[in-house]
C-alpha cells in the first residue's frame, strides 16, 4: 500500500479543494489542526473518487503519469481507492465534529449518484442543458460546496454563516467542470486527455449542447443523429467538435462561466471584506483562465 500510495502522490494535482477548506477555516476563525484534518479528509475522498473513476473509465494516465490500474491492476486500484475512503473518514473523525462527518457522508453519496447519472445519460445520449447542469452539480460542484462547509464547521461557523459561501463554491464547481469540458474540444498534450475523449465516452457537454440548440434543422438533425451513435470513429468526433466550435459553443461556455462568476461574486458581497474573500475571488478567476 505504501509503495502504491507514494507513487500516486508523487503528483498531487492543483489541490484547489483542500485550499478552499483552509480558506474557509481562515475566514471563519483560523487554520487549526481541526481545519487541517477536514482538508485532508476532503482531499483523500476526492482522490478516492479519481482512482475509482480511472478504473471505470479504463484510464491509462492521470496528471501525466500512469494510473494505478495501469501499473498494478483494477483489483489493486479499487482497494487503494477504498483505503483512501477509509482514511478520509478517519480524518473526519479526528476533527471531532459530527457536522463534518455528516457532511462527508452526504458528499460520498452525492458523488456516487452524480457519477451514476452521468453514466446513465452517456448510455442514453440524453442531451439538454438542464440535465448537464444537474449532473455537474452532483459530480463536481458538490465537492467544492462541501470544502467550505467542512472548513467552516471546523472553525466554528454556523449554517447561516456558510449559506452564501456554499452557494459561491457551488457556482465555482460548476465553472470548474465547464472549463474542464472545453478542453475536450482542443488538442493539447499538456491537458492529459485526448481530444474528443468525452464524446468518445458518450458524454455530451455544454458547447455541443448549445450548438445543437442554435443550429438550423438540417445540421441539427445530422449532428444529433451522429451524437447518438454508440461508437464514434475519429472522423465523426472531429465533425462534432468542429460543428460545436462553428456554432459558437466554446464562446457560449465562456459567457456562461462569466455569468456564473458575476452571480458568485455578488454572493460574497454579503460578507465583510477580508484577504480570504479576495483569495476566493482569485481562485474563481484562475478556474476560468487556467489551461490545465
Amino acid at each position: 500500500m505504501t509503495q502504491v500510495v507514494n507513487r500516486y502522490l508523487a503528483k498531487k494535482g492543483k489541490q484547489i479543494r483542500p485550499i478552499l477548506v483552509l480558506l474557509s477555516g481562515k475566514f471563519f476563525g483560523g487554520v487549526t489542526d481541526k481545519v487541517l484534518n477536514a482538508g485532508a479528509a476532503i482531499e483523500m475522498l476526492h482522490n478516492a473518487s479519481l482512482i475509482h473513476d480511472d478504473v471505470i473509465d479504463e484510464s491509462q494516465e492521470r496528471r501525466g503519469s500512469p494510473t494505478i490500474n495501469r501499473v498494478w491492476d483494477n483489483h489493486i486500484a479499487v482497494l487503494v481507492g477504498d483505503y483512501f475512503v477509509s482514511s478520509a473518514l478517519h480524518c473526519a473523525i479526528e476533527s471531532d465534529d459530527y457536522r463534518i462527518i455528516s457532511s462527508m457522508s452526504r458528499l460520498g453519496r452525492t458523488l456516487s449518484l452524480g457519477e451514476i447519472n452521468q453514466i446513465d445519460n452517456a448510455r442514453s445520449r440524453a442531451i439538454d442543458e438542464d440535465t448537464y447542469f444537474e449532473i455537474i452539480r452532483h459530480k463536481t460542484a458538490s465537492l467544492f460546496r462541501s470544502c467550505v462547509e467542512v472548513g467552516g464547521y471546523a472553525a466554528g461557523a454556523s449554517d447561516d454563516d456558510l449559506k452564501d459561501l456554499k452557494q459561491f463554491t457551488e457556482l465555482l464547481g460548476i465553472c470548474f467542470q465547464i472549463k474542464d469540458d472545453t478542453f475536450d474540444y482542443f488538442h493539447d498534450p499538456a491537458i492529459g486527455k485526448p481530444t474528443g475523449n468525452d464524446l468518445r465516452e458518450g458524454k455530451i457537454t455544454l458547447p455541443l449542447i448549445y450548438a445543437l440548440t442554435v443550429a438550423d434543422a438540417s445540421q441539427h438533425n445530422e449532428m444529433l443523429e451522429l451524437s447518438h451513435k454508440k461508437q464514434l470513429d475519429s472522423d465523426e468526433i472531429d465533425a462534432l467538435i468542429e460543428f460545436a466550435k462553428a456554432q459558437g459553443g466554446i464562446e457560449y461556455a465562456y459567457s456562461t462561466m462569466e455569468r456564473l462568476r458575476n452571480e458568485a461574486f455578488n454572493l460574497l458581497d454579503n460578507y465583510p471584506a477580508s484577504p480570504a474573500i479576495d483569495d476566493f475571488k482569485s481562485i474563481f478567476d484562475y478556474i476560468i483562465a487556467r489551461n490545465l
